[in-house]
């Protein structure tokens, strides 16, 4: 089944154009990693699956209805989104701001009931910071602060989740701990595309990877089949040796192009 679908867009600042005439279908259970160097075009792409900005040409259809067609509210129970980074302006805790994830469905105004409260204690336990569920999140680090923002997505109980770099700001554990969490995701019917600059990770965890070049969707297929030392040379201008053993892939870096 189809949930989110791009059709021809494109987008443009002033003169530039940012991204061209992108297509791309997204289905239940995809775990996508989105793959492309700085300013490939990978936070405009996202921005515009989730309607934070509208297309100079194209259109997004969540469940084949036009997105520009739907209300807000009706997006975001369709669509969660968990941003690089965010800058916390009070001193809510972290369980309260995870439980904001449930406005789209319960509305603002509305006492969190036995499900919300235990859908947050569930989200805060899979990401193994339920013992921060009372620190304010002001007094966060960085990564902690990640986390929460992925808690808040997982407990809109969305069929699609969009991650922009979910893993910035994590230590090692952490970063392998919220891939496995995303193969559990998709696993279970939901839908993922998550931004990287880490290949192994996407080697790793995804089922299928987008490539984004210069604003272009060049590449869409099986992680294996489309990552590899070419890939990496003409996206990131470094010279690297791949090694494949055992069914992993990993690439030693050589070279720098200047």
């Amino acid at each position: 089944m189809k949930r989110l679908q791009a059709r021809q867009l494109s987008y443009r600042i002033g003169d530039r154009l940012i991204l061209d005439n992108v297509c791309l279908d997204i289905k239940a259970g995809d775990n996508i990693a989105l793959l492309g160097a700085n300013g490939a075009g990978k936070s405009t792409l996202m921005k515009l699956l989730l309607g934070l900005l509208t297309p100079h040409a194209g259109e997004v259809l969540i469940d084949g209805q036009p997105m520009a067609s739907m209300k807000r509210r009706a997006v975001a129970r369709q669509i969660a989104y968990v941003p690089q980074s965010h800058v916390p302006s009070f001193p809510f805790s972290v369980a309260h701001i995870v439980g904001q994830g449930r406005l789209p469905n319960v509305g603002l105004g509305h006492a969190p009931s036995r499900d919300d409260q235990t859908y947050v204690q569930q989200a805060l336990t899979d990401l193994g910071i339920l013992h921060l569920s009372e620190r304010p999140y002001t007094e966060l680090s960085g990564g902690e602060r990640q986390l929460v923002l992925i808690a808040r997505a997982m407990v809109q109980r969305a069929n699609i989740i969009i991650l922009d770099e979910p893993v910035t700001g994590l230590d090692y554990g952490h970063q392998l701990r919220l891939l496995a969490l995303l193969k559990r995701l998709a696993a279970q019917g939901i839908s993922l595309l998550s931004s990287t600059h880490r290949p192994e990770h996407a080697l790793a965890s995804a089922n299928r990877v987008l490539v984004l070049h210069e604003g272009r969707l060049i590449a869409d297929g099986a992680p294996h089949d489309v990552i590899d030392s070419p890939l990496m040379a003409r996206l990131y201008q470094v010279a690297v040796e791949q090694i494949d053993t055992d069914g992993h892939r990993f690439f030693i870096p050589c070279r720098v192009f200047t």
